[in-house]
């Protein structure tokens, strides 16, 4: 699969693991070497500040998106290749998946589960077919994965489906899995087919 820009979700913190910042300096440095653009919420601090950093010092080009509100709080990035402020979440999170050809999750609080279990549903309802992510840092999201089996042997997330799911512990390991993604070709709905 062609990538030529990738939305990354994360924190705007950085966490208590050091591991936390490496893997997001390590994302943005390997995007911006395999020329993939970095889409993301256009903040300077946490994680998000990391990953944006770690492109733009190796020469990649990073687009933000950030909400009015936010502009502040977050402390929107000054050097990125473009900052685009919208009204709203569901505006930014609408305008990164248009420009995005997969998304990352990096390890991150509610924003970013919120954020990317959005775009994992919408490649469930077959409203696009790019590939999501989690880059699994010292186990980060072990209990998400342990959730899923949870809701497949619960019949609410087929199995078929699971490879929308990709999880793995390193930046070059993820990007791998996305340039060799292949959709999954199953119906959401569990009754409809059973495998």
């Amino acid at each position: 699969m062609s990538l030529s820009a990738v939305c990354v979700f994360c924190g705007s913190n950085p966490g208590f693991d050091p591991a936390f910042m490496n893997a997001a300096n390590e994302l943005g440095r390997l995007l911006a070497e395999q020329h993939i653009q970095l889409v993301y919420g256009g903040a300077a601090v946490g994680l998000m500040g990391a990953v944006a950093d770690a492109a733009l010092a190796a020469g990649g080009e990073v687009h933000g998106v950030i909400p009015g509100f936010l502009h502040d709080k977050e402390i929107a990035h000054p050097g990125l290749t473009s900052c685009r402020v919208v009204d709203s979440m569901h505006e930014r999170k609408a305008a990164m998946a248009e420009i995005s050809d997969g998304f990352i999750a990096l390890p991150g609080g509610m924003g970013t589960l919120e954020e990317i279990c959005e775009v994992i549903t919408w490649a469930q309802l077959g409203l696009h077919c790019k590939p999501c992510g989690f880059l699994n840092i010292t186990d980060y999201y072990d209990p998400l994965q342990t959730f899923l089996s949870n809701m497949i042997e619960n019949g609410f997330f087929k199995k078929a489906q699971a490879p929308l799911l990709i999880a793995e512990t390193t930046p070059a390991a993820l990007l791998q899995r996305f340039a060799d993604y292949a959709p999954p070709c199953a119906s959401k709905w569990i009754d409809l087919d059973k495998t």
